[in-house]
Parts: structure tokens; sequence; C-alpha cells
């Protein structure tokens, strides 16, 4: 088991990591090239920071663009974000392993903020999840990533909040460790191949947006095709 879980947490690791860092790289490198070539078919070139930069941080806490009944789950969904970036670079358990294998620390996270940051990822997970199976609207317009994603995001969590609590796990630590350590990496791994790439690309698609109202009579499908949304129906 030992060996397992150092190969889990050295070159494994170190795989997913370059395929996430690689992968996103792809993403922002073919976002950058189609936001260029707008911009040269844009007819009104000037582009307005000002606005971009405030209706991005708008919709990064969108509560007042979306209905009443919807508020809840809108809610549930940025504090799920939130915990889910926050937890993974501020725990001081990761940090560690950081400074290990790359001589590079920070700032940790206070322990009791990490489990209620960690109990919040755990339960917006599965109301993300219930709430996509919920009715026939939202199953109709669920891919399997939208079930899988939270499942699995949720699991990286669980094992490693009873990793870390002994007390409270029912389970030997290395089993716990090893799942933790394997879910981590095919999170790591799904990244720029999921919906999960838009925690890193939102600023892009926001400036692409907007990049559409400057651009000629046929702007709507460049805008598409910046998106890679060419073809899917409108």
């Amino acid at each position: 088991m030992d060996q397992w879980l150092e190969w889990a947490r050295g070159p494994l690791f170190r795989f997913s990591l370059a395929v996430m860092l690689l992968g996103l790289l792809r993403l922002v490198v073919i976002n950058v090239l189609n936001l260029v070539a707008l911009t040269r078919r844009a007819r009104d070139k000037r582009i307005p920071t000002k606005t971009v930069l405030r209706d991005t941080a708008r919709w990064l806490f969108p509560f007042n663009r979306v209905p009443r009944h919807q508020l809840f789950f809108t809610f549930i969904s940025v504090v799920f974000h939130v915990s889910i970036i926050i937890v993974p670079i501020f725990l001081g358990a990761h940090i560690m392993l950081w400074e290990r294998g790359f001589g590079v620390s920070w700032v940790a996270l206070n322990q009791g903020w990490a489990d209620t940051l960690t109990v919040i990822a755990i339960i917006s997970a599965f109301v993300l999840f219930a709430r996509r199976a919920s009715t026939t609207l939202t199953r109709s317009l669920s891919r399997a990533q939208d079930y899988v994603l939270p499942l699995l995001i949720a699991s990286v969590f669980i094992t490693g909040f009873l990793a870390m609590h002994p007390a409270l796990n029912p389970f030997e630590y290395d089993p716990t460790m090893l799942v933790h350590v394997l879910c981590s990496n095919l999170v790591l791994i799904a990244i720029p191949f999921s919906k999960l790439s838009h925690m890193v690309l939102f600023p892009i698609t926001q400036l692409v947006s907007e990049l559409g109202w400057h651009l000629a009579p046929t702007g709507g499908q460049e805008v598409m095709f910046a998106l890679g949304k060419e073809g899917e129906p409108v």
C-alpha cells in the first residue's frame, strides 16, 4: 500500500499536474488566438475594459442576475466553487507537499476554516447533483459530466476529511488516502477537458461576449466559433 501511495503522490501526481497545466495552456492559447481574430474582424475595435471587468465581477457573484426561485441554487453553486478552489490551494497538508516537492510554500488556511469549507464543498456537491437529477428540464440539459464531476469532487473532499480526522474514519488511513489521491489526480486530469476549465477561462469568455457586440452582422457565428459552439442549435 505504501508503494501505491508513493506512486500516486509522486509520478502520477506530476503527470496529472502536467496534463492539467498543458491542457489549460492549450485552451488559453486557442481562446487568445480567437480573440485576436475577432478583434481584427470587429468594426469598432475599442474594447471597454472597465465594462468587461465589471461584468466579469458581477458574473462571479450573479445574485442580481437570476430569478428569485433560482437564488438558492445560485448561492450553492457560488459556495461550491469557492470552497473547491480555496481548500486544495490553502490546506496546510497540501502546502507541505508543495514545499517538500517543489520548495515553495505560502500561508495556510486555518484548520477550522478548512474543515468548514470541506463540509460545505461536500454538501453543495450533493445538492448540485440532486438538482441536476430532480426535474425533467435539468436532466434534458445535463450531460454525463454534470453528474460525474460533483460526485468525483465530493469523493475527494470526503476522503480528505476522513484522512485528516482518524477518529471519524471507519476505514484504515492508507486506503482512504490512496482513494483521496487517485480521485484528486483524476480531477486534475479532467479540468481542461470538462466544465471545470471555466474557472480559469471565465474572464476570457466574458471578453469574447463583449467583442460579439462589436462585430459585423455575421458576428454571432464568429462568437460561437470562438466559444467552440459552432454547429450547435441556438
